[in-house]
């Protein structure tokens, strides 16, 4: 069985790069810098589906991220991080840069308001975001699984 990507996902984000273990993506909602990690590991729903390793590697890569939406949509008052998969059942983590005041504060993003789409800047926004990976300050990661 090899990696596929929900329809769902793929839909509602925009690829930005693989990581060792995840696929990183955008989220297609303006309103929120906002990011999704989607590991690469056929059937995997629950985060207990990965194996100690894959699990350390998967939480490196959750804090890249936050330090990413750190770094390239600075300021971010809070990180918020959750694996909801109530709808999505494939394996994926949210990394959701939040600012007060912002469109669902201080309430959840997830399923706040109406969405925002970035429209044709999405692509050049997940490029300067893969850009702004590779220039972050490099972090130990575990070994991929």
């Amino acid at each position: 069985m090899s990696f596929v990507l929900d329809p769902r996902l793929e839909a509602d984000s925009v690829f930005i790069a693989d990581g060792p273990l995840s696929q990183l993506r955008l989220m297609d909602d303006a309103r929120f810098p906002w990011l999704v990690l989607v590991p690469r590991v056929p059937g995997a729903t629950e985060w207990i589906d990965l194996d100690g390793a894959s699990q350390r590697l998967l939480l490196a890569e959750i804090n890249q991220a936050g330090a990413l939406l750190r770094a390239h949509f600075a300021p971010i008052d809070k990180l918020n991080i959750g694996a909801l998969g109530n709808i999505v059942r494939q394996l994926h983590v949210h990394v959701v840069g939040r600012r007060e005041g912002d469109a669902a504060w201080p309430g959840p993003a997830w399923g706040a308001g109406t969405r925002r789409s970035y429209g044709a800047d999405a692509p050049t926004i997940a490029s300067a975001l893969a850009h702004a990976l590779n220039a972050l300050p490099p972090k130990a990661l575990p070994h991929s699984p």
